[in-house]
């Protein structure tokens, strides 16, 4: 049974605190600028891990019946001030051939689920039976998360005879795959038969959006290095050395995700305004602040940092691989310009990011306004509490037509700027395959599915929707309300209800044509994936990307010590240093 829920949510912030203005939504949500993004402060792995460890959450390994091949049944109990979960995973032989990143997979290396409560005998048969079946299986409400990962078949064998034999694996071959498993899907929110988010949103522990997926992943990592560990000691009792904690906290959780990630920015437009508003409120409070010289010499070495990271992060992308090295170039001029300012009574963080926006790529701007917000933390942590919001969309329906005409051409100039008579406006379409429901993208008139088309289409919904109103304006004057217009038009009324309700908030519409054939979904990915706080992007095609999380996280070890945040954008250990 699930613990009573209760309202943790405290009032929302002012939009922004201090001289400097959000910026506008025209700049900010065009698509190849959220295809830019970085992680923060407030991306959800650093929420949750500031949790964790300022909280004191115990992790405890309950049960690891993990045979010499890593194959069996681990339970890690996890206790936070609020409730008591625990991890359940299975681990299972699995056969190269059947090993893939793809949705439509049906077998993998291991399986997982973070559970409510203390998991019996009884339950845990029923777990056995159905989570290693994943959407094939059925849970029910006590399990909060469902997972399943493949291990990297570049790093996990040779990590293990490295250990074996009783020497520390090279860190250059972690900095090229930064961990030992990558997750294909972490499934939350009622899918298959799990708690749906309503239920848990005012926990303290999870109430913020992917907090429970996220340590979920976290939790994976964990075991992660400790079956390497067990397997290494079975092999070679004699001689297996235990891994060095510098590694094992350079390693992280990889993640695969293609185009199922997509329609989830199109079809929660509230919850993304948040949380670019959060961010954007983060960046303006930052950007409004008086420099000085203890935050110049910070700011620098985060300069730093971040170009190193970049060089270490590998992509076989050639469009990743190149912004990559424009970025590292750019970070290298962005050094050299803060270093000839004198930061006393300036707002010069503002003044770079002015720089950056005349002078370097989305991406170089972009990551210096995360690494900006480093900068403030008392500033800024406190707004990961508002990363959530209730996706109500409500009709006005005695709204006049002339107002609602006035609030498109305000809020969706950009959706009628689009000429949709050209066939390249038209040339994509979103629908979902027949074989697992997953979200695809076809060329229409050359690939079947058109007569699936998912409704992610807002801006040709807009501009339908507005040639029909003003038409209707014209035959019946401009006074007429919507319900009226409604009543002769029905299914215009969920482009409208959106149009209304979406026009009272700052961001959430991405100010792009999703059908247009220079779209790339990779961009739609990438801004997801930067609010969760991916790193080392790794583009397999316009439609995929494989990228990390928890790379330089602290360990289960390290809860209750000394706890620094400052792990965004790690670095590689010395090889010398590891190795001898």
């Amino acid at each position: 049974m699930l613990p009573e829920s209760r309202d943790f949510q405290p009032a929302h912030p002012e939009p922004h605190a201090g001289p400097v203005p959000l910026r506008p939504a025209d700049e900010v949500m065009q698509l190849d600028r959220l295809g830019s993004l970085h992680g923060s402060r407030i991306s959800f792995i650093r929420t949750v891990v500031r949790k964790m460890m300022d909280e004191g959450w115990r992790v405890e390994n309950r049960r690891f019946d993990i045979d010499r091949d890593g194959y069996g049944t681990a339970i890690y109990r996890i206790t936070t001030p609020e409730h008591v979960y625990e991890f359940v995973l299975f681990s299972q032989y699995l056969d190269p051939s059947q090993r893939s990143d793809r949705v439509i997979a049906n077998a993998w290396d291991c399986a997982f689920a973070l559970c409510v409560g203390e998991v019996d005998e009884e339950r845990l048969e029923s777990l056995r039976e159905n989570i290693p079946r994943q959407e094939a299986g059925r849970c029910d409400a006590s399990v909060i998360v469902l997972s399943r990962a493949n291990r990297s078949v570049r790093n996990f064998d040779s990590m293990v005879q490295a250990l074996s034999e009783g020497r520390q694996p090279d860190p250059r071959q972690i900095a090229r795959v930064g961990y030992l498993y990558r997750t294909t899907a972490v499934y939350g929110n009622g899918k298959f038969g799990i708690a749906d988010y309503p239920k848990i949103r005012d926990w303290e522990d999870f109430g913020l959006p992917f907090s429970a997926q996220m340590f979920t992943v976290y939790l994976l990592r964990h075991f992660s290095i400790a079956q390497v560990e067990h397997i290494a000691a079975c092999r070679a009792p004699e001689t297996a050395v235990r891994m060095d904690d510098r590694l094992k906290r350079y390693l992280g959780i990889g993640n695969s995700t293609g185009l199922g990630m997509a329609p989830f920015l199109v079809s929660h437009p509230k919850l993304i305004n948040q949380w670019v508003l959060m961010r954007e409120t983060a960046l303006a409070r930052c950007l409004g602040e008086t420099s000085d010289r203890d935050r110049l010499e910070r700011l620098l070495t985060l300069i730093d940092r971040g170009e190193q990271h970049t060089r270490e992060t590998v992509s076989d992308d050639s469009r990743q691989t190149e912004h990559n090295e424009t970025l590292v170039e750019e970070l290298g001029i962005a050094r050299d310009w803060l270093r000839q300012q004198a930061p006393e009574g300036r707002r010069l963080w503002q003044e770079l990011s002015d720089h950056a926006r005349a002078h370097w790529s989305f991406e170089t701007q972009e990551l210096l306004h995360s690494l900006i917000i480093e900068l403030y933390p008392d500033l800024v942590d406190e707004l990961e509490l508002y990363m959530g919001a209730l996706e109500r969309y409500d009709l006005v329906p005695d709204m006049t037509l002339n107002r609602l005409i006035e609030e498109i051409e305000s809020n969706y100039d950009w959706a009628l700027a689009v000429d949709f008579d050209d066939p390249e406006q038209t040339r994509l379409f979103w629908y979902r395959s027949a074989e697992k429901e997953e979200p695809r993208l076809g060329i229409r008139g050359e690939e079947p599915g058109d007569d699936r088309e998912m409704p992610l289409d807002i801006a040709r919904q807009v501009r339908r929707a507005y040639d029909a109103l003003v038409a209707y304006r014209e035959q019946f004057g401009g006074r007429t309300t919507v319900v009226e217009f409604l009543l002769e038009r029905p299914g215009f009324k969920g482009i409208i209800r959106r149009v209304q309700s979406m026009s009272q908030t700052t961001y959430g519409e991405i100010r792009k044509n999703l059908l247009a054939g220079d779209m790339l979904p990779m961009h739609l990915l990438r801004c997801k994936l930067s609010f969760f706080g991916a790193t080392k992007f790794d583009p397999r095609s316009s439609r995929w990307v494989r990228i990390t999380l928890f790379q330089g996280a602290p360990l289960v070890e390290d809860i209750g010590q000394p706890f620094d945040d400052d792990w965004f954008m790690p670095l590689m250990p010395d090889p010398e240093e590891v190795l001898g």
